[in-house]
């Protein structure tokens, strides 16, 4: 028992403290050495930071200051020269010469700007209105071909008097109220035409269906004394179309040749492509709302 008391007060000695526990302790000194390290250096930014803000602070006061000093130096310069300027400035009323307005001289004569828009046909106008004049007298049933064998009314004489003249051969007329009519006028126009400008004259006639165009080319074959020879799509003489971009392609070929178009359009068609507008000679005819709805309504042509 003795000898077992005296082995439990015996120390224990250091030596024997395990190696685990010393690395950590190592490990536990180097990271305080250098978070002392860091703390240093952030200690060190603090003042430098603290030192450069006192720095520009004070040095954007002393330059605002030093501007708005500059800026009331100027105030006080432009004021002063202002005043000097005014002093110096005559307050007597100076003559005024008063010059007489342009709209109070005589007006002068002004050349007429309508000659330079003259129709083409002005030149003709004492031809042209001796032919309307004989198409309204007796008709020469027994006339050469492309001359008008039949009669014209003294009110469609008066309409394509204002076509050729006024209109310079290319616009749109009121349909005549049918289409025999119309055809009538047309043919009219094609015999002026030709007596004008003889075998260079093409004409084409637009209108939408076989039907209307029969009814064309039976109106012009009777009115001008022609042939069957003188219509189709390679005559010289008169050209049918239902489509407008054939005739347009036409009429573009023919003024290439040096030929000169003239277009027809029937009452029916109620939209002229833009096309044929940039041609010379175009005659389109416009029915009303009656026309086109009886057309519409019973079948029967205008």
């Amino acid at each position: 028992m003795t000898s077992g008391k005296s082995e439990a007060a015996i120390p224990r000695d250091p030596q024997g403290a395990s190696p685990s526990a010393e690395v950590f302790l190592t490990e536990l000194l180097e990271r305080r050495q250098r978070l002392l390290a860091e703390i240093g250096t952030l200690e060190q930014r603090r003042d430098r930071l603290q030192e450069d803000i006192r720095r520009h602070f004070a040095g954007s006061c002393d330059e605002l200051s030093r501007r708005v000093q500059g800026f009331q130096d100027y105030l006080v310069g432009a004021l002063q020269e202002l005043s000097d300027r005014a002093q110096t400035l005559e307050l007597a009323p100076r003559k005024v010469m008063v010059q007489p307005s342009p709209l109070d001289r005589p007006a002068e004569t002004v050349p007429d700007q309508a000659t330079g828009a003259a129709s083409p046909f002005l030149a003709d106008q004492p031809l042209i209105e001796d032919m309307i004049r004989g198409f309204q007298d007796t008709p020469d049933f027994y006339a050469p071909p492309w001359r008008l064998r039949r009669h014209l009314e003294v009110g469609h004489g008066e309409v394509l008097t204002n076509w050729l003249l006024q209109q310079q051969g290319r616009g749109a007329q009121n349909s005549l109220g049918s289409r025999s009519r119309n055809v009538l006028l047309g043919a009219a126009a094609v015999a002026i035409l030709t007596e004008l400008y003889g075998d260079q004259l093409q004409t084409l006639v637009l209108a939408s269906t076989p039907e209307r165009l029969g009814q064309w080319r039976r109106g012009l074959q009777d009115s001008l004394g022609l042939t069957r020879e003188d219509f189709g799509p390679n005559a010289n003489g008169i050209s049918l179309f239902e489509r407008s971009d054939a005739l347009i392609e036409r009429a573009d070929r023919l003024e290439s040749r040096d030929r000169l178009p003239l277009i027809l359009v029937d009452a029916a068609e109620q939209v002229v492509d833009i096309p044929i507008l940039q041609f010379p000679l175009w005659l389109a005819f416009a029915a009303d709302g009656r026309e086109l709805a009886m057309e519409d309504l019973d079948g029967d042509p205008l």
